[in-house]
């Protein structure tokens, strides 16, 4: 049998070969890019400088900001390096499975995040009284620290079960990153066994994550259901909303991207949905969550716009 270490580099192919679509798509990604690093940096800015914002929920927003700039900084410089025309689209063994690392990495984190973030409205909305003593410093802590622990360990499970496998024939990955199902159809091994770890990992990672966020919403709804104000259900259903857009947008590529058989996927179609959750989600989320806030905007003008004119 052939040794895997024959294959030493990775060839990305990119979004597209269509030169007349490259300039373009540099250019949107340069855009996408610009704004997600001054909303999710800017976000975390805002959390640690206002004391106003020192509460459980913007806790684990400004980790989901900083999660966000992690994993798209993993892969979008990448992107538009390969959309350059005369760039080399080579990336070495050692860089393409640390690639795959940290983006498989973060979004693990950010799977249980927001499960964290759901358990929170839970605990606000549903145990008012009790939010103070139920969501203490050391809780949220121990929750983001968990999420971190769970995302990394999955990565190293989905990492070593992609590397493990025997690269003898072609190198040439068809698409803009090295994602997990895009390198594993290079193997020239039986991958059976591979393609049920990755399964049945991805698939605990999520569906635990979505248990955890469909009971909290189940018992939110419930109580929101109980209120006699108005305002008490608007506002309530003002955050679930925002809420419930990122996670059906993430888990919804998520699905699509990773828990079919790998002989279901079309690479096409998984580089469009690649776009979404390594690209467009951490640009959309600081909008989502936090940039329709009151709270945000008051501290915004506050650290930003008062010191501007001072």
């Amino acid at each position: 049998m052939e040794n895997r270490t024959e294959v030493t580099e990775f060839i990305l192919l990119g979004l597209t070969s269509d030169l007349g679509l490259q300039l373009p798509l540099f250019l949107t990604f340069l855009l996408i890019y610009t704004i997600t690093l001054d909303g999710n940096l800017g976000m975390i800015l805002l959390i640690v400088l206002d004391s106003r914002l020192h509460t459980p929920m913007y806790f684990f927003l400004g980790n989901l900001s900083l999660v966000d700039f992690c994993y798209s900084s993993a892969v979008t410089p990448t992107v538009m390096d390969g959309l350059l025309p005369g760039h080399n689209k080579v990336i070495s063994y050692n860089a393409c499975a640390g690639q795959m690392f940290f983006v498989t990495g973060f979004a693990t984190v950010e799977n249980y995040l927001l499960a964290s973030m759901a358990y929170d409205r839970y605990a606000a909305v549903c145990q008012p009284l009790h939010y103070t003593t139920t969501m203490t410093t050391r809780v949220c802590a121990s929750l983001v620290i968990g999420c971190y622990v769970c995302g990394f360990l999955s990565a190293s499970v989905y990492t070593g079960n992609t590397f493990i496998l025997f690269f003898c024939k072609s190198n040439v990955v068809h698409h803009f990153f090295c994602d997990i199902p895009a390198v594993m159809t290079l193997s020239c091994s039986s991958r059976k066994v591979n393609d049920l770890v990755l399964i049945y990992v991805a698939s605990f990672n999520v569906f635990f994550a979505l248990l955890v966020i469909l009971i909290s919403y189940i018992l939110l709804f419930i109580t929101i259901l109980k209120m006699r104000s108005g305002a008490g259900h608007g506002k309530a259903l003002s955050t679930c909303a925002s809420h419930l857009t990122a996670v059906s947008i993430f888990y919804g590529t998520v699905i699509f991207m990773y828990l079919q058989p790998s002989s279901s996927h079309s690479l096409d179609t998984d580089k469009i949905a690649s776009v979404f959750y390594t690209m467009v989600i951490p640009m959309l989320n600081p909008v989502v969550y936090s940039l329709r806030n009151k709270e945000v905007k008051s501290a915004f003008a506050k650290i930003f716009l008062e010191r501007k004119y001072i």
